[in-house]
């Protein structure tokens, strides 16, 4: 009977860990992950990371737009090999 639920609760535990929550994280982390996030988890990513940009502080949007710059040119680099 223990290993049933020890069997069971490690595969709820697989089920609930592939949804990444991005309104945990702060708004620096967010930033900081920018480019490193599993294709599976972009859009809820994105949805997280738009809804804040307005509420940025200038030195947030700086180090956003650094970011944002910074995936595009490594992408850019990608593409060309």
């Amino acid at each position: 009977m223990k290993k049933v639920l020890l069997v069971f609760f490690l595969l709820l535990s697989v089920v609930f860990a592939k949804k990444e929550d991005y309104s945990e994280m702060s708004t620096q982390e967010l930033i900081e992950i920018i480019g490193y996030v599993k294709d599976q988890n972009k859009e809820s990513f994105l949805k997280e990371l738009n809804s804040r940009i307005p509420k940025m502080n200038e030195q947030e949007k700086l180090q956003y737009n650094r970011r944002i710059n910074q995936e595009i040119l490594e992408e850019k680099i990608e593409d060309e090999e």
